[in-house]
């Protein structure tokens, strides 16, 4: 039995979770998220924990079982409190700006870089910190990754934009030589 999918996953207040046709819809007070489910896996709901076991002892199916466990787990996470990803902007003149709901970035290129959000996230702007927020926990991972594209840390001198926790190798400068002055 996977140690991930025989866990119950319990609905907090104002959440509800239908699994119907294949398909959850889970709903709560900052929106509606819903994934397609594969697998001979079954769903069931018991007062107010939901409960998901595989049906086979197949390999796919006992893949896939703790994996739809986590994406329904994300799922009501979401619509009851959100998701978020921190990113730190570090270097001399590099800053962040909102520009409406766009990030507009200055980040040592000749141009501003502007980025638009995807459907259902937002950015906030705190000095040198962004924060990437939404419900859906995929698309702000792919939000925050395309905002840490744009400039990647450099190993020498550490600058560019980078999660809030993320620790960048520092690699040595040139070394001076013996008998230079």
């Amino acid at each position: 039995m996977s140690r991930i999918g025989k866990l119950p996953i319990t609905i907090p207040q104002g959440v509800t979770v239908k699994v119907a046709d294949l398909v959850a819809t889970v709903k709560g007070p900052k929106g509606e998220l819903t994934q397609k489910i594969v697998g001979d896996v079954e769903i069931s709901q018991v007062e107010d924990k939901i409960v998901i076991a595989r049906s086979n002892e197949n390999p796919k199916t006992r893949a896939l079982h703790g994996l739809i466990r986590t994406l329904i787990s994300n799922m009501v996470v979401g619509v009851s409190k959100g998701w978020t990803k921190d990113l730190e902007i570090v270097g001399t003149g590099y800053r962040a700006a909102l520009q409406g709901q766009n990030l507009n970035l200055s980040l040592g290129f000749s141009h501003p870089v502007l980025i638009t959000p995807l459907p259902g996230i937002s950015f906030t702007v705190a000095g040198n910190k962004v924060t990437v927020s939404g419900i859906d926990k995929q698309l702000v991972g792919e939000m925050a990754a395309i905002v840490r594209q744009k400039r990647k840390p450099e190993p020498y001198k550490g600058k560019g934009v980078r999660y809030a926790n993320e620790v960048v190798r520092r690699k040595a400068g040139k070394a001076k030589k013996a008998g230079a002055k």
